[in-house]
């Protein structure tokens, strides 16, 4: 997926991020269209895309709503994609990765190594960087051969932002998010480096502080975490403000 769906998904990403669309609210596409200066079809297409996330819930009667989610469960949901993808990673890394994949993986740094290279980030970068990192993760995660682990991840990433790729900037602080996904970036040739070389438990390593630098970098604004069934508004209060972007 390009282009204009790339840039829906990632904005309608960032408006439940910011509580533009509360928990519970149905999407109504022809409002959604609106707001985003898109047509219908982007919006139709997008939104069986967000519920395979999970930040969107399919309706019986048709129709999406906004999913409720907490804080912990989006911690523990990168803990879980940390510890898996490092399993992943190791496996790949002691069977000896073949050529074709660490060409792929180059590919995808050089593509990176573009977005940063003009020392700051554009509202274009948010759909690039996160296709180059979905493509990325995928790579190593396909690459060990593990039906198990795969789907593990794939289940684990229905947690709202959970998922490599589930990028959402924050426009305010657009220094501040390049040098976090610049910093992600560089963990990447780290990655890549390890697996050339075979070094299992290194590559692990890494790959699990990977995902916990996306947790490091969470800096929401209160308000705007989802609320589940067993939390009220006081307990969402307590959780530190948090913007959400994914390693």
């Amino acid at each position: 997926m390009a282009g204009k769906n790339s840039r829906v998904i990632v904005r309608i990403r960032e408006m439940i991020l910011h509580g533009e669309l509360a928990p519970g609210e149905r999407v109504r596409e022809v409002e959604l269209a609106s707001k985003l200066g898109v047509s219908r079809t982007p919006v139709r297409e997008s939104l069986p895309i967000l519920a395979q996330e999970g930040v969107l819930t399919q309706l019986d009667t048709r129709g999406f709503v906004v999913r409720a989610f907490t804080p912990q469960e989006i911690m523990d949901a990168i803990d879980v994609r940390g510890v898996l993808e490092g399993l992943a990673a190791r496996m790949l890394a002691e069977q000896g990765p073949p050529r074709r994949l660490i060409q792929s993986l180059h590919e995808c740094l050089r593509e990176g190594d573009e977005i940063f290279a003009k020392r700051h980030l554009v509202e274009s970068d948010e759909a690039r960087y996160g296709e180059m990192n979905k493509q990325f993760h995928s790579f190593i995660v396909q690459g060990a051969g593990s039906k198990v682990i795969a789907e593990a991840i794939e289940r684990n990433g229905r947690i709202p932002f959970a998922a490599a790729h589930a990028i959402a900037f924050d426009k305010v602080d657009l220094p501040g998010m390049y040098a976090s996904l610049s910093y992600a970036h560089r963990q990447h040739h780290a990655i890549v480096n390890a697996l050339e070389y075979g070094e299992g438990e290194r590559v692990a390593a890494l790959m699990y502080e990977h995902a916990y630098g996306t947790k490091a970098s969470i800096n929401m604004n209160r308000k705007t975490w989802r609320v589940g069934p067993d939390e009220d508004d006081t307990s969402a209060a307590k959780q530190d403000p948090t913007n959400i972007l994914q390693s």
